[in-house]
């Protein structure tokens, strides 16, 4: 049962690359733009194996600025995951990117976020996945659960 649920997120992640190859295709975007959207598409297909119960990609409150990348569940526990996407490791590592200030933006969209769900009691872990896409080379993870408070 497990192979099979897990070949079928592999041909539909599949699905999704060529899907995404076509669109930008039709309408060209900046290469970092298409490194991070294939991020966090990987990721979550990665979260996804994982075992982990994805419920939201890139939310929006329409009150605040900025998006929440991926939110998702890993048993009791609602996960805001932030995926950073690299194509080197040369400069510094992508969850180093998220400083205090986004960290402050990722708290005010999580209550927003909390406040829609309308459910008491629900443990909150602010996680950072880092995807390293390096040339030549299998991508790369680095999963940091409760990445700060």
């Amino acid at each position: 049962m497990l192979s099979l649920r897990s070949s079928r997120l592999s041909l539909f992640e599949t699905f999704l690359d060529i899907c995404d190859r076509a669109a930008i295709r039709r309408k060209p975007e900046a290469p970092h733009l298409t490194v991070g959207r294939k991020g966090e598409r990987t990721a979550f297909f990665y979260l996804r194996r994982l075992g982990f119960v994805v419920v939201a990609r890139g939310w929006r409150s329409g009150r605040a600025p900025g998006d929440l990348d991926l939110v998702a569940w890993e048993g009791d526990t609602l996960c805001i995951i932030e995926v950073k996407t690299r194509t080197t490791r040369a400069v510094a590592t992508a969850e180093a990117s998220v400083d205090e200030h986004k960290q402050k933006t990722l708290k005010r969209l999580a209550r927003h976020y909390l406040r829609q769900l309308q459910q008491q009691d629900v443990f909150v872990r602010f996680d950072i996945l880092s995807i390293y896409f390096e040339e030549n080379r299998p991508a790369d993870f680095d999963f940091f659960r409760g990445a700060f408070d």
